[in-house]
């Protein structure tokens, strides 16, 4: 008889027992020898056997059921446990052996012999495989869900995170998580794309660590939904809290899911004659949209006009040229933006203010940690529900991230700022600087910069007369009153 001798290890198994595939082959070689069986072929291949699918092991079978060989043919292998350990690729081995197409099986480890007893004891053999392949999985799944109530996330390290694998915990890497929240907030202000933050990275240092090369868009975009960055582990629906430390807040990480969500909205596809300020301001007589045309003058000199489309509606507005409009806009930056020496006398106003506020508002941290209490009884409560199956998964796992955001949004208020009533300070410093960087759009030639900063200070943008009229935003509006704050006294 001749033989076919089988190796096989995956990649999944732990079992130190199980011999390497250089061991194996050298094994079974010697063991031919020695047995004095001729060994016509070796089929070899690192694959699990968990599940059916098996390519090198599929082509052996195939080439003993076609047949060509005038003797019948054996298989040499380690133990059962390397053909098969699912159910379908050992009833197939035992059904070939009763159709007679495989003589024989042997194995350096196992006693197997053609008989009912021996086959008896392969159905065994293949059994007991399965069971510890199937036993190995629920362990290892078991593992993870441990993990992840332990607020441990299985797995690698998200960019700006490296693993601890002393400790095999995941901790701030400290050369790159802070070029990591830099994506973040170059990405809040809703100025940048994903191919600005492309770039951004490289000039940080943020590269793949595999190639050495820019990190690919579609990481990028993963990197600003995931989040991990602030505190949350996602997995299969489910929010836990994770024990690592964030590397941005959560306002930092919903500032950038509401520039996405905006972004992802249909868009109206350009064409070639594409107008900045389009689809931003209305007529101011009929309150139709106001559109634009470019025409070219004899003398080669190009022009574009801004007018009512006047559609179906009588209307008296004329145009207004382009230019005529950005310096109309340009005034009005200059009215809103800060000099250096107002900038100072702002910045150290609000640093006062906000050590003040830091006082009266560490008063209340008790009534915020008493709502942080609540939440954790709600999240108790909605397990019990959940385990007494009075609610579906779905509605568990969607309460249960509500609720766990909500604990998140409490804690960084008591970590950042003592309290919601510090809340307004940190807007109004970012007005601050804001208005600081108002003067660089006033001699920027960026048209689109312009339409999002005017968007950033505004809003019911019309134009009537040939005039722009902009409703401004506190404190954008007091500003343009010389800084008349009624609320910096509160």
């Amino acid at each position: 008889m001749k033989y076919f001798i089988y190796a096989r290890k995956s990649t999944d198994e732990d079992d130190r027992q199980v011999l390497s595939i250089e061991g194996q082959v050298t094994e079974l070689r010697e063991f031919a020898t020695k047995e004095k069986l001729e060994v016509i072929d070796e089929f070899i291949e690192s694959k699990t056997a968990k599940v059916p699918g098996r390519p090198v092991f599929n082509k052996m079978i195939s080439q003993i059921e076609l047949g060509g060989h005038s003797d019948s043919i054996g298989i040499l292998a380690w133990h059962p446990d390397r053909l098969a350990r699912n159910s379908v690729d050992g009833g197939r081995i035992i059904y070939m052996i009763d159709e007679a197409k495989i003589g024989t099986l042997k194995f350096p480890t196992f006693w197997f012999d053609s008989t009912p007893q021996g086959k008896f004891m392969l159905n065994i053999a293949f059994g007991q495989s399965k069971y510890y392949i199937d036993n190995l999985s629920e362990n290892i799944k078991r593992g993870i869900r441990q993990k992840l109530r332990r607020g441990e996330l299985p797995g690698l390290a998200p960019v700006g995170y490296l693993n601890e694998l002393r400790h095999h915990t995941i901790v701030k890497d400290p050369e790159r998580w802070k070029a990591v929240r830099t994506l973040f907030q170059a990405y809040a202000t809703g100025e940048s794309t994903l191919e600005n933050l492309q770039k951004l990275s490289l000039s940080l240092g943020l590269v793949s660590r595999r190639t050495n090369d820019a990190l690919v868009l579609s990481r990028i975009e993963g990197m600003l939904q995931n989040p991990f960055y602030y505190g949350v582990i996602t997995r299969k629906g489910e929010a836990y809290h994770g024990s690592h430390e964030p590397i941005i807040s959560k306002q930092l990480f919903d500032k950038v899911q509401r520039v996405i969500e905006q972004r992802s909205k249909p868009q109206k596809a350009k064409d070639n004659n594409s107008f900045a300020f389009c689809r931003i301001f209305s007529c101011g007589e009929c309150g139709r949209a106001i559109t634009a045309e470019k025409k070219i003058k004899k003398s080669g000199r190009t022009y574009i006009y801004y007018r009512c489309t006047k559609k179906n509606r009588i209307c008296s507005q004329k145009y207004v040229e382009e230019r005529e409009l950005v310096k109309q806009l340009n005034e009005l930056f200059q009215k809103v933006a800060l000099s250096d020496d107002w900038k100072e006398k702002f910045m150290k106003r609000w640093e006062q203010d906000y050590k003040e506020a830091s006082t009266v508002s560490s008063s209340s941290a008790g009534e915020i940690k008493m709502e942080l209490k609540v939440l954790e009884e709600k999240q108790m409560r909605l397990l019990d529900a959940y385990l007494e199956q009075t609610i579906t998964n779905e509605e568990y796992t969607e309460t249960k991230k509500k609720l766990l955001n909500r604990k998140i949004e409490i804690k960084e208020n008591l970590k950042e700022s003592g309290g919601r009533g510090l809340y307004w300070l940190e807007l109004f410093k970012e007005w601050i600087l804001s208005a600081h960087q108002a003067l660089n759009f006033v001699d920027s030639g960026n048209l689109e910069g312009k339409r999002s900063f005017l968007q950033k200070i505004g809003s019911n943008f019309h134009i009537i007369g040939q005039k722009a009229a902009v409703e401004l935003g506190f404190p954008w509006a007091a500003a343009a009153k010389k800084f008349e704050f009624s609320v910096w006294s509160g």
